[in-house]
């Protein structure tokens, strides 16, 4: 495993309850530290889409068992996302390259209103993104002087909810997929995710199949996410990662099977299977500070922690909630003792709790 974040943290736990040995490399590790003879034809799969071009990383990837290189490469570059979505006739918000001549008035003129610049490479929870303003002057902003030709400008799209889809895929093409997800943000970081049961079938068929046309171009193997945008005119696609998500961590509570266990089972061989999801299902981040003891006396808490060193804005572990009456699930939401600055999602949310399903 690529990476040693939560993602690889939380695999290697699947692992073991697989009976796998899934083993997790520091992408930052000195080549010498890794012996892959010791593995007999080891399967290699990564936690994220960005890591250092270094003497392991490409070690790895020379390797015959890395799984999803065409993905990596054509996911890991925001531009080159966009092309692909475009070529395979997947909807998503109107975009353009960054260039180097490029000013504000014309990116508002080209895309018909304003937008998000966004980098190339890296940027998550809101980082490496900028909205632009109405009032902004012509040229470029001040703060992003190095970002000509590597961002690319997407225009600001009026949507009622972010959705995400997680689904996995085996070498066989054989695919199966959780449920569609309610995410509630702020500042650009996920802060609660939901999932009821058919809330949002309307959209699971087409969802579906456009995760299905994705997975099956790049022959993907293992579980991969869509965000998607849910628009007076259907579903957008905001971005993908080839990955576990943070927005099906409820499936480690919610789900007979797990993303973490799914995308293992997707790789090996193991059987694939659409699991059982038989109830209302909340994840809460947490978010820049140690948990609140207090969240441990609602009787539906899991928690998860990822040991992490506490900073500001860092997501430190989660907390979930499963149970087969939303009501229920919505009173352990409403009592949960959070930061100020949750608020607004928690409220969104238990207005999503409190509409019956359709």
């Amino acid at each position: 495993m690529l990476g040693d974040g939560q993602l690889g943290g939380m695999l290697r736990d699947a692992g073991r309850r697989l009976g796998l040995s899934v083993e997790i490399f520091n992408p930052e590790l000195p080549e010498a530290s890794v012996d892959l003879r010791a593995h007999d034809r080891p399967i290699i799969t990564a936690e994220r889409e960005h890591w250092p071009d270094n003497a392991l990383t490409r070690l790895l990837q020379d390797q015959p068992g890395w799984l999803n290189a065409a993905a990596f490469a054509a996911l890991a570059d925001r531009q080159w996302q966009k092309v692909l979505l475009d070529a395979l006739h997947l909807p998503t918000a109107p975009w353009c390259p960054l260039g180097v001549e490029t000013d504000l008035d014309s990116l508002r003129v080209t895309l018909g209103g304003e937008f998000l610049l966004k980098r190339r490479r890296g940027g998550y929870d809101g980082r490496g993104q900028w909205r632009s303003q109405a009032a902004d002057p012509g040229g470029m902003p001040d703060c992003m002087p190095d970002w000509r030709n590597e961002a690319i400008a997407e225009r600001c799209i009026d949507f009622s909810t972010e959705l995400s889809l997680i689904g996995a895929r085996d070498a066989e093409g054989n695919m199966v997929f959780y449920e569609l997800t309610e995410n509630f943000h702020a500042d650009g970081i996920l802060q609660i995710s939901v999932m009821q049961p058919g809330r949002y079938a309307r959209w699971q068929r087409k969802a579906q199949l456009y995760h299905a046309r994705l997975m099956s171009h790049l022959q993907y193997q293992g579980v991969l996410a869509i965000e998607f945008f849910l628009t007076d005119t259907g579903l957008l696609i905001n971005e993908v990662a080839p990955r576990v998500h943070n927005s099906g961590h409820w499936t480690l509570a919610g789900a007979s099977i797990d993303q973490f266990e799914m995308h293992l089972r997707a790789i090996t061989g193991l059987p694939l299977v659409t699991p059982t999801q038989p109830g209302c299902s909340v994840m809460v981040n947490l978010i820049g500070s140690e948990v609140d003891p207090a969240c441990l006396a609602l009787p539906g808490t899991k928690l998860h922690w990822y040991g992490k060193q506490v900073r500001a804005g860092r997501k430190l572990g989660h907390l979930n909630f499963f149970h087969p009456d939303r009501r229920q699930a919505a009173e352990w939401l409403r009592r949960l003792p959070l930061d100020a600055a949750f608020e607004e999602s928690r409220q969104r949310a238990l207005r999503t709790l409190a509409v019956n399903i359709r």
